[in-house]
Formats: C-alpha cells, structure tokens, sequence
C-alpha cells in the first residue's frame, strides 16, 4: 500500500484491532493464572507498544496500571536497547525506581518481531501475593526502606531466545513465600505476551509493517488531537487544592498533598510544589505513581472516551519536586503508596478542578483501596506446613455526582479490581468468612447520596497469622461536594479468642492466633448538593431498601418515613 494519510474509518478500525489484542491478552493471563489475586480479583493490565516503546493499545483494566504503563517500556529499552534483543526475549522488571509501580507489581515485557524486524512490544503487568519482604503479600506498613520490601528486580531475561532462565526461576522462587502461586503466574504472563505476539504477527501478515505502523502513529496523534481540544473547553486558569494522608505506618502525623492545577489553552500542568517531604514509611508515590494519577483524573474529566495511548498524555506536564511524598529519593519505602497515597492524589485533582467542573465532578470516594493481606504457614494437601498469602483489597463508598447516587461497595478512581468469592477465600486459606456485605447509612447525605462502605468479617483458621491492613479515611472522613455531607469513615477492631476486642489504626501489621476475628469497614463516599434538594420519594425508597433507617432519614433529610 502507498504511504498516505490515514483516513478516519481506518484509524477506528485500526484502533479497535489493537485494544482487542490487548482484551485477549488481558483475558488469557486471567484464565491461566494460578493465584485468586489474577484469575479472581484480576488485579493486572496488558498492553502494546509501538516497537520505539511508546503506547499504542491497552486493555481496560486498572487505572493505575494503565497510568504506569505508558512509561515503562521506555525505561526498559534503556536497558535493553532494541539492538540487543532477540525474538523470544522476555524481560521481568518490579523495580519501583524504574517501573514506577511497587514491588508486587511484575511487569513482562516482550519483544515482537517480523521477517527478523523489532516491529511491536507486548506487556503486561500482574499484582504477585508475594515476592519476599518483611511480611505476607509485601507490603509491610513498616518498611523504612525498599530493600525490605521484597525482591527487587532491575530489568532482568527470564527468557531468551525462547529458553526459559532455570536460574532466573530458581532465584525468584527461592526468595518468595508461594513460589508455586508466583512460578505458574510468571508463566500467564508469557502466555498473555505470546498471544498478543502471534495476533499481531497476524496483523502485520495482511497490512504490512510500514502501513501498521503509520496507522500507530496517526492513532496516537488522534488522541492527541482529541484530548487537546477537550482541554480548551476548560476555562484557563489556576485552580488548587490539599488534602492529607493519615500517617504513613511508621509516625502518625498528617501528610499534606497539595495540588496545583494550571489550564493553558489546550494544555494541562499539574504542580505538586508544598506537598509533605518524603516520608519514613512506605506511603512515598514514585514519580511514575502520580504521573498514573494526574493522568487518570485529567482524562476522566475532560474526556473519559479518548483512546488511552502515548498521545494522550503528550499536552499533560507534571511537576513532582523531588523528595517529597509525590517523587520520593531513593531507597525510600513505597510499597503502600498504590494503595493509599494515589488515591488522595487523584483526590486533590479532582478536587482543584470541581470549582469549574461541577457537572463532571464527583464527591470524594472511599479514598483508599483498604488494603488488606493476612499470611502465614498452614497444612497442604500432604500434611506438610506451607506458606500461604491472602492479598485483597476492598471497595468503599463512591462519590455522589452531579444527578447521580454513589455507587455502593466498589473499586473507585484509581483501582478496578473485582472481589474475592467467599467460597475462594475459604477454600484457598485457612479463613473463615464470617461476615460480608454493605456498611448501611455510610454514604454522605446530600441531593444525591454518597455511595455505601462494605464491612467484611474474617477469622483465622491456622495456629498463627499475620495482619497487615494498608487503609486510610479513618480520621479525615471523604468530603461532599456543594453543600453534601461526609461519608461515613472507616474502621478496624481485632476481636481475640478471649473476647476482648479493640479497635486498630488504619495502617498496621499485626500477628494473630487461632480464632481471632478481623472486622473491616470500608469508608462511605461523599454526597452531592444540599441534603435539602433530595426528592423525598428517593428518600423513602432508601429507607425501604434499608440504605439509610427512618432516624438518618429524619436526622439528615427532615423528612419522617413511616416503616
């Protein structure tokens, strides 16, 4: 084919080409993992890249990933520059230093080769239970440093040339606490990068490698083309505000985030210049976190439909002063921030931008993804003691909006996760569930409600365990938007097997006995609009469906429901 301009209808079905490589990816590192943290909870992404590392297509899984991914394969070929690769090739990377993400997140990056030509990259990234550290699931709220974190890896062949590194394999496995979880994950990534391999192979075999790749570049600049013209519908300005993390497991003092959001015609630049200095425990977002951040929160106001891919985020500038809670120094700790501090970030923008968003802007959400990881030795199948490592993390209350109620007990912002089925959880560990379902009257009041908490019992089954809960909204409740209440905060109590119950900070790491009960609750999510302006019959449908008693109705709306 000539070289010419590509014409709308081909971009879009090009478009369309690649994103569904990238779903099928997606679909078969889920159906062959091993661990209920990928093949339940789905906790990974995967994506395609132009064969300069610059992001082309990625499946639509979770926010921060794909955040992230836009980075990383660029970081990668400075290591592994495209002359020294080789069909066959398969790169792990979990540095958060380099990848941007924290240590249980693996990334595999493989080359794509046609007629002997780099022509593509394929990647993906996977949440592993366990890759070492201080505690089960590394994420240990007390890490000061990332060497206790877990294993690190710099960018390292676990295949090449199509041969599998034994010694590669052997290294890791030896320095994990699943190691069979982790080896049969390790392999889903492969599968995922070979299937996206072989689809495009098939892609180029029919259109050819100078047309696909212009057709690559014209997607990129459609994006480009589409993201800058929804910016210019802002109004210029400077718009700014803070918010506070809860301690960072080590020291309990508040940590500011303060966010300045700059509208420039049809450019954005996000200035986190005043945020907190970096911080002792492992609540510091890499650079590449927050980049994840501001990009998700810009896009999903301005125009949540733009195709995310390396154009997208060309007109976005960030400025993260180094040493700060935004751009930590190395080697501090990190390993929370996914959980926590990107959330509080994706808070400050949404909230700098709801004074001139308000029909797009939301009510803050349960503002954590409620981190939660219980581990420890139990029996396998043989009566022999084995490791085992539960890594969940759960959803809260979303944020009213402008005409719409919260949603209630989901993933919000930036994670997109599902829920481990109780009957997964009871038959993969030794835990009881002895309690789950929706946090009632959690949500914030307002003209429209906040979006409900969830609460979840667990006991431990085996003669001893460790806790590590990585929550935040305990303290500094989600805020409402335009005269809309606060969500309800969330909370934790240990009951032991003598009786005794108290009530634990939200971010801890504990070791429990035999029968020791953990009862979470996730934090509301913030109303909309004034308690005022709610229609009564959607008050009183709340009351019937038991979402708020007749006393909130009374209490918080003014209006007696007859029950």
């Amino acid at each position: 084919m000539s070289k010419q301009t590509v014409d709308a209808i081909t971009i879009e079905v090009m478009k369309n080409a690649f994103q569904s490589i990238a779903e099928e990816m997606g679909a078969t590192l889920i159906r062959t993992a091993l661990s209920p943290n990928i093949k339940d909870r789905m906790d990974c992404s995967t994506a395609i890249y132009t064969n300069e590392g610059k992001l082309i297509a990625q499946a639509e899984h979770i926010p921060l990933h794909l955040g992230l991914m836009p980075s990383v394969v660029e970081e990668v070929l400075k290591i592994y520059p495209p002359k020294d690769l080789k069909p066959g090739d398969a790169i792990l990377i979990n540095d958060p230093y380099i990848s941007g993400s924290h240590l249980p997140d693996v990334f595999l990056v493989s080359p794509v080769f046609y007629a002997n030509e780099l022509v593509a990259i394929t990647a993906n990234i996977a949440h592993h239970v366990d890759v070492g550290g201080m505690t089960p699931g590394s994420m240990s709220v007390k890490a000061t440093e990332i060497f206790q974190e877990g294993l690190r890896l710099p960018a390292v062949r676990i295949s090449k040339e199509g041969s599998i590194d034994d010694e590669v394999f052997r290294l890791i496995k030896t320095n994990v606490r699943t190691d069979v979880e982790v080896e049969g994950d390790l392999y889903a990534q492969m599968a995922a990068n070979n299937v996206g391999a072989n689809r495009l192979s098939d892609l180029f075999d029919r259109y050819g490698v100078p047309y696909l790749q212009m057709c690559m570049e014209e997607i990129m600049n459609y994006s480009d083309r589409r993201i800058r013209s929804a910016i210019s519908q802002v109004p210029d300005g400077s718009y700014t505000f803070e918010d506070y993390l809860e301690g960072d497991g080590v020291n309990e003092a508040f940590i500011k985030i303060s966010t300045q959001v700059d509208v420039i015609e049809d450019s954005v630049v996000v200035d986190f210049t005043g945020s907190a200095p970096q911080a002792e425990g492992p609540v510091n977002s890499t650079i590449g976190v927050t980049k994840a951040c501001v990009y998700y929160a810009i896009k999903s106001l301005v125009d949540p439909e733009v195709p995310p891919n390396d154009g997208t985020y060309r007109s976005i500038d960030v400025k993260a002063p180094k040493g700060t809670i935004v751009n930590p120094g190395f080697p501090a700790s990190v390993s929370n921030a996914n959980l926590n501090t990107s959330q509080r970030i994706t808070d400050t923008i949404l909230g700098a931008l709801a004074s001139v968003l308000p029909e797009r802007s939301a009510a803050a959400s349960s503002g954590t993804m409620n981190g939660l990881a219980i581990g420890g030795l139990t029996k396998n199948g043989n009566g022999e003691n084995a490791y085992f490592s539960y890594v969940e993390t759960y959803g809260g209350g979303q944020g009213a909006t402008d005409g719409l109620d919260g949603m209630d007990g989901v993933h919000t912002n930036m994670t997109n996760t599902l829920n481990t089925p109780v009957e997964v959880i009871e038959t993969s560990y030794p835990l009881l569930v002895r309690a789950y379902g929706l946090v009632d009257g959690s949500g914030g009041s307002g003209e429209y409600r906040g979006g409900m908490g969830l609460m979840r019992e667990i006991e431990i089954n085996c003669e001893r365990a460790t806790l590590t809960l990585m929550s935040e909204r305990q303290k500094i409740r989600p805020w409402g938007l335009f005269g809309g209440k606060e969500g309800a905060p969330s909370s934790c109590f240990i009951t032991y097997p003598n009786g005794e119950s108290k009530e634990v900070s939200s971010k801890v790491t504990l070791t429990l006995e035999k029968g020791t009960v953990i009862s979470f609750r996730s934090a509301g999510g913030g109303g909309y609009g004034y308690a005022s302006k709610r229609d009564k019959d959607m008050i009183k449908k709340d009351v019937e469906i038991e979402k708020i008693t007749a006393e909130e109705a009374l209490n918080d709306y003014g209006i007696a429901v007859d029950i």
